[in-house]
Order: C-alpha cells, then sequence, then structure tokens
C-alpha cells in the first residue's frame, strides 16, 4: 500500500473512532490552565507560560486522551467552566482570566466563550465570542439549544443560543449587584428555569426560562456561606449546593439540599465536608454526589491549614438527605469532577499536580486506578448531560 492511501486509512481511521466515541456518550472535556501555580502558598503565574489548553478524553473503557488543543481557561472559577452539549457535538469553555497585557506576572478578569466542535476530526475550535468580566460557569440546557454564563464581575449572566455548531449571543440577565459574583448557572431538567449560584451573595438566583428568553423572577434562595458548584438531580425535584465559605481558613465547609418541590423552593438538608469543597459532581442517576474537597493541600507546609492531600468524598442522595458513602485522599489544589456515563467511575481534577486522578467506584468504596497527565493546571470538566424525557 503507497503511503498516500495508507494516510487517507489513518485519518479514516480517526474519524471512526471518535464517531464511536460521540455514539456511546463518553467524551469529558477538561481546561487547563497554564498561568496559575501555587508557590509557598501564593497563586503564582510561572514565568513565559505557554497557552491554555482543552484536553478531550475518551471514558468508553479506560480514559485515554484523544485530543488538545489550544483554548483559553481559567482557574477564578467554578470547575464547571465547560459544557457538553448532550449530543456531544461541541464543548464551551470559559476563560475567566487572561495575562495582564501590561504586566505578565499577573493576569486580569476575561471575557471569553471559546466553542469547539467535536463532531471534526481532530475536534477544533470553531468560535470565539464574548460575555461579561470574569467568564465563570456555564451550562447547557437539556436540548442542546441554549447555554448560560456567569459573569462573576459584572451580576449578569450571557445567554447564547445553539444551532448544531453555531452558537450565537442573545442578550443579558442582571440577576443582583455586580459585587455578588454570579458564578455558576444551572439548568433544571426541563429547561424552563434556572439556578445561578451568587458566590458573593449567599444566595441562589432564580431564573425563568421561555425560549430563548431568560428573566431573572426576582426570587432568591437562601443558601449557605459562598455558593459556587450546583447540580440538580435528573428528577428535578432537588439540588445540591457546594458553598466553599471563607476559603482556606480552617473552617469545615458544607453541602446543602434545595427542594425544588416547594414553594418557594429552599434548604432543607445538609452536611459539613471540609474545607472548600471546590468540585461538586453528581452521578447520571442521581444516586450519587460526588465532592473535591482542596483540603488546603495546595498551601505552604508552614500553614497552620496545609494538608498533605485533598480529599474526594462520596455521598448517597435519597430524597432530600445526603448519606455518608466513602472517601480517599486525592492530590493538591482540588478542582472538578466527571463522572462515567455509567456511574462508575470518577475522574477528578488535581491542579498543582497537573493531572486528572481516576477512581472506579461500586457503590459502596473508591478504588484508584491509572491518572491521566495534562500540560496544565486543570481547572473545568464536564461530561454531556443527556436530555430528560419529558
Amino acid at each position: 500500500m503507497k503511503g498516500g492511501a495508507k494516510r487517507i486509512l489513518a485519518a479514516l481511521a480517526v474519524c471512526v473512532a471518535l464517531a464511536g466515541v460521540v455514539a456511546q456518550g463518553q467524551i469529558a472535556v477538561s481546561s487547563n490552565d497554564h498561568k496559575a501555580v501555587w508557590v509557598e502558598g501564593v497563586n503564582t503565574v510561572p514565568a513565559n507560560p505557554t497557552p491554555d489548553t482543552v484536553t478531550i478524553l475518551d471514558l468508553s473503557g479506560t480514559p485515554r486522551v484523544i485530543a488538545e488543543l489550544d483554548v483559553p481557561g481559567g482557574w477564578s472559577a467554578p470547575p464547571q467552566s465547560v459544557a457538553v452539549a448532550p449530543d456531544e457535538s461541541i464543548a464551551l469553555v470559559t476563560s475567566s482570566a487572561t495575562l495582564d497585557p501590561r504586566d505578565a506576572t499577573k493576569t486580569v478578569f476575561n471575557d471569553v466563550l471559546s466553542v469547539i466542535d467535536l463532531t471534526s476530526s481532530p475536534p477544533r475550535l470553531v468560535a470565539t465570542l464574548h460575555t461579561g468580566r470574569r467568564a465563570a460557569g456555564v451550562s447547557i440546557n437539556s436540548a442542546g439549544t441554549l447555554a448560560l454564563v456567569a459573569n462573576r464581575a459584572d451580576g449578569t449572566v450571557s445567554v447564547f443560543t445553539i444551532a448544531g455548531t453555531t452558537v450565537t449571543p442573545a442578550g443579558t440577565v442582571d440577576v443582583m449587584a455586580p459585587d455578588s459574583e454570579p458564578s455558576l448557572p444551572v439548568f433544571t431538567p426541563d429547561g424552563r428555569s434556572a439556578l445561578v449560584t451568587l458566590n458573593n451573595g449567599h444566595r441562589l438566583a432564580m431564573l425563568s426560562v421561555r425560549g430563548s428568553r431568560v428573566e431573572y423572577t426576582k426570587r432568591d434562595i437562601a443558601a449557605g456561606l459562598r455558593p459556587y458548584g450546583i447540580e440538580v438531580a435528573p428528577s428535578g425535584q432537588v439540588a445540591v449546593v457546594a458553598n466553599i465559605g471563607n476559603g482556606p481558613t480552617g473552617g469545615s465547609d458544607t453541602l446543602q439540599v434545595v427542594d425544588l418541590r416547594l414553594d418557594p423552593p429552599r434548604v432543607v438538608d445538609g452536611v459539613f465536608v471540609g474545607m472548600v469543597p471546590e468540585g461538586i459532581a453528581m452521578s447520571p442517576d442521581g444516586r450519587f454526589v460526588a465532592v473535591a474537597i482542596q483540603n488546603g493541600a495546595h498551601l505552604s507546609p508552614a500553614s497552620p491549614f496545609h494538608h498533605a492531600s485533598g480529599v474526594l468524598k462520596v455521598y448517597a442522595l435519597a430524597g432530600t438527605r445526603l448519606t455518608y458513602v466513602t472517601e480517599t485522599p486525592i492530590g493538591r489544589w482540588a478542582q472538578g469532577i466527571a463522572w462515567n456515563r455509567r456511574g462508575g467511575m470518577l475522574l477528578v481534577q488535581c491542579a498543582q499536580d497537573r493531572r486528572i486522578e481516576v477512581f472506579g467506584f461500586d457503590g459502596r468504596r473508591l478504588k484508584q486506578l491509572p491518572s491521566i497527565a495534562v500540560n496544565g493546571a486543570p481547572t473545568g470538566i464536564r461530561i454531556a448531560q443527556q436530555p430528560v424525557p419529558h
């Protein structure tokens, strides 16, 4: 076989492999920040950082990297700074921080939303859009037609419509005072509502969604101290909020359960989990909630709040009650979590160690599997949220 024919067959093989991954619903997308590293407990910009990247993973078997590309990211946002369309046609990645053009040792707020075409071989960046300042958490509705981005420095949420791989700005929603720090919007499964964590407002803002029209209802849910991450159960009946408190100051922070069936919705239960529950992810069947706790592992060993490792904890969710199941040590500067589609595997970002740790889960125990090295600090990760029948 001649060289040209071999190259064509190789390219076709890659296309077929990627198409198989999409069909099985097993893609995870990790955003990796190259602008941040902790030095003696201080978040520091390294000298001459390379561009931020995205790593695309195949979870259909043993996790493996299928693509990497340059895409701006940012550590100063919830780890749900990545969203994947339900049909895995596109991924959206926000960039909350960029290098200061006047001083390369510092960062400034960014306002970028990147669109990645996952159907092309290899996946490619197809659009760069703009949001408000400090673009943070992003989510796509279960129909795959609408996306919301929280603008943490503006007190707003940006709205985008989605048609195939085309993403179009569709307005901005004011959700509170600019200093309320909206951090992560999430849709309810029916797509008619959304909740937004207000990290500095200690509340959840409630949005109504009608087509591409998104409005702030002026109704809020009182949450714990500095709500950050949030997940809504597939049933739409409850949400679980991770409150990060005052950061690595030694206190134990909380997960809280919101009963969305009540009028008005409210917090009805909660558990203390540890210091800074940065990452939170609900299993696809809604039975378990995993939380990545920083635990001061990225701080200077001289700090009284330093610990040798972060902690991954898993809780069972039954109705509105969270019950402890198991835990295991993890690496430093814990960030995002992603489950595989069957709920038998967890990926946990350990940003200071520049790796994604992988664990098997059998409903009772966690078993550590080989980790995945990435070329930056992994600070955002998501898999596709499957559409819910109505």
